[in-house]
């Protein structure tokens, strides 16, 4: 059943959640009476039997497995309980189930179903009570929703059973469709006969008849896929299966009992014959969308903007060249207005391209099924060629006009008219278009309805499809984002106007005006200069079209900033101004996190609700601005003051459980339990620091004789006047607690008081005592505190009895006036009282050592009274610091109001984890590296706070040398480094505060002042119990455990425990935990520690097993059940196959997600952790998810991310800045107005029964779908969702700490996007989003690395150009032109994109925003004094190669990067096999180029015009090069690097073979280098070639350059230089062919022999010298010429790999590669090995690599050379 019961294994409804909620009792009477009535089904295995409900019957005739009903009945329970406590008003009869709550699940499990329906014009099965025939006598209200909730039912079951097919959600509609049908049809009684059942009816009938047909045609397919490496075009990915249902050929072809033998379920040749049927005759191909890899997909997906800036690039270079004056008065000009015509022949002429790449690219699609679509593409080819040639003729014969008649003659006119009508023509659907744009809901309308006349009037212009439809947003954000892009391209346009194409307009007709060059070359076209103007203006056209991602960085930072400020982001900054506003973050607090009275139940009336709406604002405002005394709402022993304090102590007793403060910091910060005796507020004592001393200054100082004016001077300031009060009277309880009731000194200072407090009430305070004397009295007061906190024995009641006379001589003789001295006595007669030393001696009660909550207010007391500053730098711990800043201000920002815990919306965790680290190991923190280094000892350098809070807790100032003995205090220890780590054990604790917040939160939502009173009380007293002494370390000792984390919190009862449960799961997919458990891994044991301290953690893994011949699979939930002491499985659901058909990261989320609940569930990484005061604002949170944004309600919630590994070195710091201002300030705009936000993989919470119903939440496909986590973005806005981003609340996220993990994880994110610029999301959304729209979805996803890419091709583009004017001799023509500044200035905009300062404008921006532009100044200012120009340079080589040749290649991977800290020196071998192809070669080819140009360029022979022109180029040159040593920890150690060269040379010359690791062979690395040349296509081997052949310029220049060429011209001095070539060749393959036959036995002839070549070289050199003009000289300039040849040819050679290898040349090539490799190598090793070599620069780096560090205290330098002072690194 849905609940457990007694001696069952449950999962989340305990067996008396029937009795503790009503409404689970409501639902599951309801699933029982909805079977009343119904047939009972056939025999099966075992029969029906009483008490079974609609789950287990549909179950019996659907053949639904058992688990699988059992995991949905407590799925459905949940759900429709939670909505029935939702439901406003509060229903009668809550165990009664609302048909409201069962119509809103319905409503959002089909509603998808209802769409596809509707879209194939098919009639839904879903025979409804209003439309049809009950099937149930009507004889109660309730039945009538019996059929809703059985449809609900059978999806819900169809889904949790279809396994890989979840990720088909149309397919799930197809089954649902045809199976409600047969449910109609048995509750119907339409085909009701004798032994009828549905078509999957038996035992796992719906696994065996229906799902595995599907599954094993998806499964053939992803074999054909072979890995990945097969072209996207030959295999059907997932969502060429899901459209297949998109069409009505689905109903025809596949039918139902699904027929077999359909095309649909054949896989093609290239799959396992095994894995489905395989035929490709009649094999339903690719569906809706051909993924092919070309380049010109670029253009392709984002033809819109690519037309509008080549045509806007055109018509700017004809004002340009027709005038001097600005645009719109050169417009004047009639003929200028004619060449703008030619504009119209471009823009058809790209319209033809994109038509011929349509038919080019999607001809796979056409199909008989799809002859319409081969019709359109064909129509669309010849219309686009008709306008091509209607604009030329038309164009032409104006021309013609024009010149026949030399002027704009009427005739002219006429034919110009004549252009302007087909222009009209032309342009009618962009105009069209335009309407609609400005009348969004029309065109929403338009695309969403299912009309055949509107989808005929349509089809020229989209394809009909199920996605992609009513896109369009509301006026209001229609208006934000058009006036955002208005601006940006206005400011691009007059940039590129004025500043890059008017400077070049006289130097390119100077250049075309040149007559009688003289080249230094053979020139072919020597007559004509328009090659030269071509190669001039190539790097100019380049950075016009890449720095739109320039403007749009700028601009979305400044309008990021503005919403930032209006979102009231960065307003506290840090404690000092949090503690100026504690007051009103106290009435915040209250009232964002308290449950809403409003929502508490009850309907409100329109006016009632805008009153209130009006009425939060201002309360929000008031609070924010501090317009009104909030804090005087908190009364000392009000309710809300109570639940204040109970929630802001749980959240520093949270803070010292991760031994982020220390026990006297809790003590400051926390607000102390009510005091009888206080008369104010009690806020914590570090807010009331100093203020004491302060009031103490005020009084003596004052001279006037009123005490309200004195009163009104102290309590100016809040903190002072509690100060002075709490102090008061908690010194009067003090001394009264301390004498015994009844004697004679008890009641002399109850007169004293008394006294006191009457001269007080009367005003003659300050008349009737020395104000002077109170440092005296303070004084003595603050000596008997600390006699006290002693804990004196009664053998040493003398000092207090000293202290108390002292105390009392000051008061009577120093601060009471001479009038004051009298007073009663114990008999109650007046005397005087002569000072007696006996006094006190004999009336003195000492409290007893262990009384804790005396001790701890008088450790208060002594801490008001002593404290001499502001304590500013309370808590000591940064992040402690930095959170409680960032908790404080958010609770400033706008969020909704938080519901009571049980009408929250209830919400899953899900955390997919594959095989990484769980708790770090004892070996893993006790072994050290090769540098000498442990994991602990750096742990402890990086978090030195933490780790002496750890110590004190545990009670030993060293524990690391005594934990390992003891088995618990060793877990302890590894506990306290994995929640430092990035490990599962650090988000699994993060999450888990989910549950501990929910269950605060509830207790305080019912909690009345009383309960609140005495659970306060309690756990005050327990919390600060022995702080402070040795009592209290042991205690702390057994609360740092994650264990004793549950048992040392207040005991929440059953009822907060059960709600708590109701509303929040989580789930990890931990798809190889079986696997881990059969090989007895610690990992198992490790996750099972874990769900032992989590009992609320469910682990889900996929079960393999062996059946004698095959295997099975099963999804399988687990828990650890403390009863029984033993890990217990709940579920273990059947599936057809293996799960890992596609990328394992969303399969593993998928077979997970059926165990998940609840209506939202959020996505966290395993690299992520949660606190607990971001836990509380979870219900603010998700009541997003019922707000309004523009036309829709969000599906996704963007959260904030802080990035916690940000301090670890300074590499880690520029990760941490570029991520954080991507998370924030990008986010932001693109939510908030860009409307163009997707899911970037951070912890965003999904409508869950939204995206489970429509694909699930990420992608699969193998290969196009590697950056699976923004598919679920591209899919939600696809499907007519809306995503939003929050600030209000955070996550941690760690990210990559070192070079390596850094450049894989760029890697991997690169490639990613080189893969969705080829899938069909990332075309449909380009050109189904509006036009400003798509420009945001396109910078800010594969835009962003096409700029990146282009960024680099303008620096190519720019060297190159100067090196051909250099080497033509042209540029020696053109120095002298007078206006060559214009064209230098011009060329050299690379520099400014270079130098990357406007890049980095938004990282500037959010750090002004959150702490101030002075920091963020001296942040970038650091920063680059750290080199991170040199990172980012670096990085962007990073992001241009991999996304370059996935674009060009495919290839794209998961790459392991890891999680953990990088301490270890990187070897010279495993940064060249990583950087070498991406980075050191394009590095080394720009510096032959810098040098060729520096060497014959004209303008280089200007020292300061050469640097001006190529500094930029230098610094990425250098940078690409450089950089892995620079950010390497000891990258620049002699010793090591002598150790690298020698581990270079063996790696090198390796002789395993092709077989050996890469890590360990030269060979089989460079082989893996090839990989993408053997899976590329034609076209991508064709382009691989032609770039390869930009090489032989360098050659064709500088042979003409050689003293031996005697200045000829002649084209035969080029062919000659090839002669050099292939001798070089031919004596490079005699060199090793007599190596090869000769080194090993023949040794001396194998020296003999290159003892004659040699001697042969050096007698040809000679004779050249002697006999021609060569010169010595003529030897570098041929190397410099012929390296980058032999480069080119390498480069061919592996395109034409196949048939080398036919040839038997491949020898010869591997054996030149790995030359080319050495030379490589020392190129970049010599450098490093003069750095290394010189004194000093080892420390500097050090310095710079790890400057955080210093900053924070670290010890690197013992670190780095492994000095470890008392401490042994071996176990």
């Amino acid at each position: 059943m849905g609940v457990g019961t007694e001696g069952t294994i449950y999962n989340i409804l305990q067996p008396d959640a029937e009795n503790q909620f009503p409404e689970v009792r409501a639902v599951v009477g309801a699933l029982k009476l909805a079977v009343r009535g119904l047939p009972h089904p056939p025999p099966n295995g075992s029969s029906w039997q009483r008490g079974m409900d609609v789950l287990d019957w549909l179950g019996f005739f659907f053949g639904f497995q058992a688990d699988n009903v059992r995991n949905q009945r407590e799925h459905v329970v949940l759900l429709l309980a939670n909505y029935q406590m939702s439901m406003q008003p509060i229903p009668e009869a809550r165990d009664r189930l609302e048909r409201g709550a069962v119509r809103h699940l319905r409503k959002k499990v089909l509603k998808n179903y209802k769409k596809w329906c509707s879209f194939l014009s098919k009639k839904p099965n879903l025979w409804l009570p209003k439309n049809f025939r009950m099937w149930l006598p009507r004889n109660t209200k309730l039945v009538d929703h019996h059929r809703e909730l059985t449809y609900s039912c059978l999806y819900l079951l169809i889904w949790g059973e279809s396994a890989n097919l979840r990720f088909m959600p149309e397919c799930l509609c197809f089954m649902f469709h045809h199976m409600a049908m047969e449910l109609n049809n048995i509750v119907e009684g339409h085909r009701h006969v004798e032994g009828y059942v549905p078509s999957s009816y038996g035992w796992n009938g719906f696994l065996t008849q229906v799902v595995e047909p599907i599954y094993k045609a998806v499964k053939g397919e992803a074999d054909s896929a072979k890995g990945g490496k097969a072209p996207h075009s030959t295999w059907r990915n997932y969502d060429d299966m899901n459209e297949y249902f998109w069409s009505k050929r689905c109903f025809r072809e596949l039918s139902w009992p699904l027929n077999l033998s359909s095309g649909y379920l054949l896989t093609s040749k290239g799959g396992n014959r095994g894995s489905g049927l395989y035929s490709d005759q009649h094999r339903v191909g690719k569906t809706g969308f051909v993924e092919q890899r070309s380049f010109w997909n670029i253009f392709r997906s984002f033809d819109h903007l690519w037309v509008g800036l080549f045509l806007m690039l055109q018509a700017m270079i004809i004002l340009s060249f027709n005038g001097d004056g600005v645009p719109w008065h050169v417009l004047y000009n009639r003929d200028v207005q004619g060449a703008l015509l030619s504009i119209f022949i471009s823009w058809s002429s790209m319209r033809f391209v994109q038509a011929v790449l349509e038919l080019g690219l999607q001809y796979s699609l056409i199909s008989r099924e799809t002859k319409l679509v081969g019709v359109r593409m064909l129509l669309k080819l010849l219309v686009s060629i008709g306008w091509v040639i209607i604009f030329f003729v038309l164009l032409m014969r104006i021309s013609q006009q024009r010149a026949a008649d030399g002027q704009w003659s009427a005739e002219t006119n006429r034919r110009l008219f004549q252009f302007l009508e087909a222009v009209a023509v032309f342009l009618l659907p962009e105009l069209l278009a335009i309407i609609l744009f400005l009348l969004p809901w029309i065109r929403n309308a338009i695309e969403r309805t299912e009309w055949s006349v509107l989808h005929a009037l349509t089809w020229w212009f989209e394809t009909g499809l199920f996605v992609g439809r009513g896109l369009r947003e509301g006026i209001i954000d229609n208006l934000r984002y058009t006036t955002f892009w208005l601006v940006v391209l206005f400011f691009k346009f007059s940039f590129s106007y004025f500043m890059q194409i008017r400077p070049l307009v006289d130097p390119t007709r100077e250049l075309l005006a040149l007559n009688a060059v003289s080249y230094k070359w053979h020139e072919f076209f020597s007559n004509q200069n328009r090659f030269v103007v071509v190669v001039i203006w190539a790097p100019v056209v380049l950075v016009y079209l890449m720095d739109l991602q320039i403007w749009y960085s700028i601009f979305s930072s400044l309008v990021g900033a503005l919403v930032g400020l209006s979102s009231h982001i960065g307003e506290i900054r840090n404690m000092e101004q949090f503690k100026l506003r504690f007051p009103f973050f106290a009435s915040a607090m209250t009232f964002n996190l308290m449950a809403a009275e409003g929502l508490r139940g009850g309907v409100a009336s329109t006016q009632s609700y805008i009153v209130a709406l009006f009425r939060d604002m201002l309360r929000r405002v008031m609070l924010r601005y501090g317009l009104v005394k909030a804090y005087k709402t908190y009364e000392k022993s009000s309710l809300e003051s109570r639940k204040f304090a109970y929630l802001w102590n749980q959240i520093i007793f949270s803070l010292r459980q991760e031994h982020l403060l220390n026990d006297h910091e809790v003590e400051l910060l926390q607000v102390p339990d009510v005091a009888l005796n206080v008369k104010v507020m009690q806020w914590p004592s570090l807010l009331l620091s100093n203020e004491l001393r302060i009031a103490l200054g005020v009084a003596q100082s004052w001279q006037g004789k009123e005490d309200k004016e004195l009163w009104q001077k102290i309590s100016k300031q809040e903190y002072r006047r509690c100060a002075v009060l709490e102090c008061y009277d908690s010194v009067k309880l003090l001394l009264l607690t301390i004498l015994k009731d009844g004697s004679k000194e008890h009641s002399i200072v109850a007169h004293v008081f008394k006294k006191i407090e009457m001269d007080i009430e009367l005003g003659a305070f300050a008349q009737n005592h020395k104000l002077n004397g109170l440092t005296e009295v303070h004084s003595r007061v603050l000596a008997l505190v600390e006699v006290l906190l002693s804990k004196p024995a009664l053998s040493n009641v003398h000092t207090v009895v000293n202290s108390m006379q002292n105390l009392y001589d000051v008061v009577i003789r120093d601060f009471c006036t001479q009038n004051q001295q009298q007073y009663p006595v114990a008999n109650g007669t007046a005397s005087n009282v002569v000072y007696d030393e006996l006094l006190f001696c004999d009336a003195m009660e000492l409290p007893n050592a262990d009384d804790d909550v005396f001790f701890l207010r008088l450790r208060r007391l002594h801490t008001i009274l002593n404290t001499r500053d502001a304590m500013n730098d309370v808590p000591r711990n940064f992040d402690a610091r930095r959170r409680i800043a960032f908790f404080g201000n958010s609770l400033f920002m706008s969020m909704p109001h938080a519901p009571i815990v049980e009408k929250m919306l209830s919400f899953s965790v899900l955390t997919p984890y594959n095989s990484e680290d769980v708790l770090y190991t004892k070996e893993q923190l006790r072994i050290p590296n090769e540098d000498g280094v442990t994991l602990l000892f750096y742990l402890q350098s990086i978090y030195p706070d933490e780790w002496k809070n750890f110590c004190h807790q545990v009670g030993n100032h060293n524990p690391e040398t005594e934990c390992w003995n003891d088995r618990e205090k060793a877990r302890m220890l590894r506990l306290w480094a994995s929640h430092r780590g990035q490990t599962l054990a650090r988000t699994v604790r993060g999450m888990m505060y989910y549950e501990k917040a929910l269950e605060t939160l509830a207790y305080l939502d019912a909690a009345s002042e009383a309960k609140l009173s005495d659970c306060t009380s309690t756990a005050k007293s327990k919390s600060s119990r022995g702080i402070g002494n040795q009592q209290g370390s042991v205690r702390g000792q057994q609360n740092s455990s994650i264990r004793s984390d549950l048992t040392s919190r207040h005991r929440m009862k059953s009822k907060e425990t059960s709600v708590a449960s109701m509303k929040f799961t989580y789930v990890i997919a931990c798809q190889n935990y079986g696997i881990q458990k059969a090989k007895k891994d610690s990992k198992a044991d490790d996750i099972l520690y874990l769900m032992k301290c989590y009992p609320a953690m469910r682990v889900a893994y996929v079960d393999e097993v062996g059946m004698g011949v095959g295997k099975k699979y099963y999804s399988v939930l687990v828990k650890y059940d403390p009863l029984l002491g033993i890990e217990v499985e709940i579920y273990r659901v059947q599936l057809p196959g293996p799960t890992r058909l596609g990328e394992g990261k969303p399969e593993n989320q998928n077979h997970a997600l059926i165990f998940t609940r609840g209506d939202a569930i959020q996505t966290v990484d395993m690299n992520q952790d949660n606190c607990f005061e971001e836990a509380l604002k979870i219900r603010n949170l998700l009541q997003e998810f019922t707000k309004q944004y523009g036309l829709r309600r969000p599906q996704i919630l963007g959260v904030r991310e802080h990035v916690l590994t940000g301090s670890v070195s300074s590499l880690a710091w520029f990760m941490s800045a570029q991520e954080t201002s991507f998370g924030t300030v990008g986010q932001r705009v693109l939510a908030n107005p860009l409307k163009a936000r997707m899911h970037y993989g951070h912890a965003d919470v999904f409508d869950r029964l939204w995206f489970i119903t429509r694909g699930g939440i990420s992608k699969a496909s193998r290969v196009i779908n590697t950056s699976e986590d923004i598919f679920a973005g591209f899919n939600c806005t696809l499907r007519g969702g809306n995503v939003t981003h929050h600030e209000y609340i955070q996550v941690g996220k760690g990210r990559d700490v070192g070079l390596n993990q850094i450049a894989l994880f760029e890697a991997k994110v690169s490639s990613g996007n080189g893969e969705q610029i080829s899938s069909r999301d990332v075309y449909r959304l380009a050109h189904r989003l509006d036009f400003f729209r798509m420009l945001s979805f396109y910078h800010t996803t594969v835009g962003f690395y096409v700029g990146n890419m282009i960024m680099v091709w303008a620096v190519y583009a720019f060297l190159w150009a100067r090196v051909y004017l250099a080497l033509s001799g042209l540029e020696d023509l053109i120095a002298d032109s007078i206006n060559n500044i214009a064209l230098t200035a011009s060329l050299n905009q690379q520099f400014v994109v270079q130098l990357g300062l406007f890049t980095a404008l938004p990282m500037v921006v959010e750090s002004t925003l959150e702490h101030g532009f002075g920091r963020a100044m001296w942040d970038l200012l650091i920063m680059q004094l750290e080199l991170c120009s040199v990172f980012f340079t670096f990085s962007l080589g990073t992001k241009c190669h991999y996304f370059g040749r996935t674009l060009l290649h495919g290839g794209a991977k998961y790459r392991s990067k890891g999680h953990g800290f990088v301490v270890r020196r990187v070897t010279f071998v495993e940064n060249f096999r990583l950087f070498s192809r991406s980075h050191f070669v394009k590095g080394i080819e720009l510096i032959i180029l810098l040098v060729i140009y520096e060497a014959y360029g004209g303008a280089a022979s200007n020292t300061t015009v050469y640097i001006f022109l190529t500094i930029s180029s230098w610094f990425l040159a250098l940078s690409w090069i450089v950089a892995p040593y620079l950010f390497n920890p000891t990258g620049f150690d002699w010793l090591q690097t002598v150790y690298d060269f020698e581990g270079f040379c063996s790696w090198l010359w390796y002789g395993g073979g092709v077989l050996a690791r890469s890590d360990l062979s030269w060979e089989t690395w460079w082989n893996e280098e090839q990989d993408h040349l053997r899976t590329t296509n034609f076209w991508g081997k064709l382009l691989e070639v032609a770039l390869s052949l930009r090489f032989f310029v360098i050659q064709y220049g500088l042979v003409y350059r050689l003293h031996i060429a005697a200045n000829s011209r002649s084209i035969v001095v080029y062919f000659v230089s090839w002669l050099y070539v292939i001798s070089a060749m031919a004596l490079h393959l005699l060199v090793a062919f007599t190596e090869e036959r000769y080194s090993a036995r023949h040794h001396l002839y194998y020296r003999a022999i290159q003892a004659v070549v040699a001697f042969l070289l050096a007698i040809i050199v000679i004779l050249l010298v002697k006999l021609t003009s060569f010169h010595v000289s003529d030897l570098f300039l041929s190397l410099l010429a012929f390296i980058p040849t032999g480069w080119g040819l390498l480069n061919i050679c592996l395109v034409l790999k196949p048939f080398l290898v036919i040839a038997n040349a491949w020898p010869l090539i591997v054996s030149v590669a790995r030359l080319y490799d050495l030379g490589i190598g020392l190129f970049v090793m010599i450098p490093v090995a003069v750095l290394s070599w010189l004194p000093g620069f080892q420390a500097m780096q050090t310095r710079l690599l790890f400057n955080q560090a210093f900053s924070r205290g670290l010890q690197i330098s013992q670190i780095l050379s492994a000095n470890k002072p008392n401490k042994n690194g071996k176990s």
